[in-house]
């Protein structure tokens, strides 16, 4: 492999086109090729990038040597790209969430081990600095409670409003605050969520609000809460009370809170960079654990949100599959 990573895109909307900007700004790092289901959304961003555009992701890898491929998809056209990077030898990242369903993303995660391929997900809410301070001080101060909150409007874009599209809130924006309480919380073994209800809503639409209970296999309880009925973002907050110890997390700052004093931890758009600038590290060496939240890492959290889902659906608890890998 040179030097240079020569990387390919797949999907220009507004996540592919911050991913661009992202890699543009890496050392040795060429983006070379685009694809999206829009052409003249392709073009302009590679008009920017001075990268190649292709008609299909499979155009892409058979005439571009690639070294690495980002898919930056929307939740419900996940498991064709990545099956097809598989297939080609490509390690790939992906962004969250790993599909609408559950099963797609099993089905992807088992041809994922079988190659042995480095990849990375859009978790990278993992990667900011005041999470990796909260893990340190949280090391020797169990976590008794973890309250999140996504409370938010509909984003701009067509599919995110059906469950089909998206596979709901909690699927698609939530499980951010799923990925972090993992990692500094424990694992959920079981959830119990309701939906807000609304009389004569069609069925497929993305519930306005859900709430949550959750159950860590170290003894913590948490709770989420998420609606999206607002016109702007008012939170995306993870709260965790450990003895003597209170850890807010926020999308640009997190707080440690002690008795005597509070410390602020910034992370100033930190976060997007490192995800991107890591996985392109684990692609040079060849090491398919150097990232934070590899695939496999990533279905653990995507059961959870999954298993929130289903909980809502059937109005009862949810025991979630706990596979430490």
């Amino acid at each position: 492999m040179s030097p240079t990573l020569r990387v390919g895109l797949v999907g220009a909307g507004g996540v592919g086109a911050r991913h661009a900007t992202t890699l543009a700004g890496l050392d040795d790092v060429d983006l070379v090729a685009i694809t999206d289901v829009d052409p003249a959304r392709a073009e302009t961003l590679a008009a920017d990038h001075d990268a190649r555009v292709h008609p299909t992701q499979a155009d892409m890898m058979g005439s571009d040597r690639l070294d690495a491929i980002w898919l930056c998809v929307p939740p419900f056209a996940h498991g064709e790209p990545e099956r097809l990077a598989i297939e080609a030898g490509l390690p790939f990242f992906v962004e969250k969430p790993l599909g609408t369903d559950l099963e797609t993303a099993e089905d992807i995660a088992r041809a994922v081990q079988a190659s042995g391929l480095p990849t990375a997900t859009g978790y990278h809410w993992r990667g900011m600095p005041g999470v990796e301070r909260a893990e340190q001080a949280l090391a020797d101060c169990p976590v008794r409670l973890a309250t999140g909150a996504w409370l938010d409007k509909v984003p701009p874009v067509a599919w995110w409003s059906s469950r089909s599209g998206s596979g709901g809130q909690v699927n698609e924006q939530a499980t951010h605050l799923l990925d972090v309480m993992r990692a500094l919380v424990g694992e959920p073994v079981s959830v119990h969520a309701a939906a807000a209800r609304v009389a004569e809503r069609a069925p497929d639409l993305v519930d306005p609000a859900t709430a949550a209970v959750l159950s860590f296999d170290t003894g913590a309880v948490g709770t989420l809460a998420a609606a999206n009925t607002l016109r702007w973002k008012e939170s995306a907050t993870l709260l965790l009370v450990a003895d003597g110890l209170a850890v807010e997390i926020g999308e640009t700052a997190t707080l440690l809170r002690w008795p005597d004093h509070v410390e602020e931890v910034p992370d100033e758009g930190a976060a997007k960079v490192r995800v991107d600038a890591d996985f392109c590290d684990a692609v040079r060496r060849g090491d398919a654990g150097a990232v934070r939240v590899p695939y496999a890492e990533a279905l653990r959290t995507h059961r959870v949100g999954c298993a929130l889902t289903e909980s809502a659906d059937r109005g009862h608890a949810i025991d979630v599959t706990v596979d430490r890998g």
